[in-house]
């Protein structure tokens, strides 16, 4: 289900952008900017969405973190950065992120929270004409003037495709799609040490699920 307008969701995500780039700092590194730029141009000349103006930045944060929005613009934290020690595993998180995107995640994020919070007829009328209480209901729901934490929170089965879809990504782009799986077991071994939700508290797949699923994937595209 997706029945939002792309128009509406890049509108709302251009200030969000906007937003987090007066709040956080970007990162000054020549080397990991370039990196970033570099990798990002293999990952979304693989992508199908050129209709967007991507836009990749580093946040100088040591956090492992990554989002996109649906307008192209993906941060990556420096702390993401640093851990992903190869480009073919930057791949294996760029490709993750685009792939949101490319699979229309935003959109069916917002719409299920749309038709859950407010009711379908109420919905589609938030997108019917320019009415500023509405606009707040679905920047409220979006996740506009929130911090970057709480941004697009997708889906269990959103994550999944997205691991899916970014493997195919980064093998059109000549990676290695092998690198995605080294990384996310990289990444599992560091939470181990730091304990993470169960998955029914979590909208991110356990993390046992998420390997099996990700060698499922690999073995049958390699």
């Amino acid at each position: 289900m997706a029945f939002v307008p792309d128009s509406q969701l890049v509108g709302l995500a251009d200030q969000a952008w906007a937003e987090m780039l007066t709040k956080t700092p970007v990162s000054s590194s020549p080397a990991m900017v370039e990196r970033l730029a570099r990798v990002a141009a293999r990952i979304t000349g693989a992508s199908t969405r050129d209709d967007l103006t991507w836009e990749f930045v580093v946040f100088d944060s040591p956090e492992l973190n990554a989002f996109v929005l649906p307008n192209g613009k993906v941060a990556v934290f420096k702390g993401m950065m640093e851990f992903a020690t190869t480009d073919d595993e930057l791949g294996a998180v760029l490709g993750h992120e685009v792939a949101h995107v490319v699979a229309r995640h935003p959109a069916e994020r917002v719409s299920q929270q749309l038709a859950a919070e407010v009711g379908m007829t109420l919905a589609q009328m938030a997108f019917g004409g320019e009415n500023g209480e509405n606009a707040q209901l679905v920047a409220g729901i979006f996740g506009l003037g929130a911090t970057y934490g709480v941004l697009l929170p997708y889906s269990r089965t959103h994550e999944l495709e997205a691991d899916r879809v970014g493997v195919e990504l980064m093998k059109k782009a000549g990676m290695e799609p092998l690198a995605a799986l080294r990384f996310w077991e990289r990444m599992i071994e560091r939470r181990e040490t730091q304990g993470a939700p169960p998955e029914a508290l979590s909208s991110h797949p356990a993390d046992a699920r998420r390997l099996n699923e990700l060698r499922a994937v690999l073995g049958a595209s390699l």
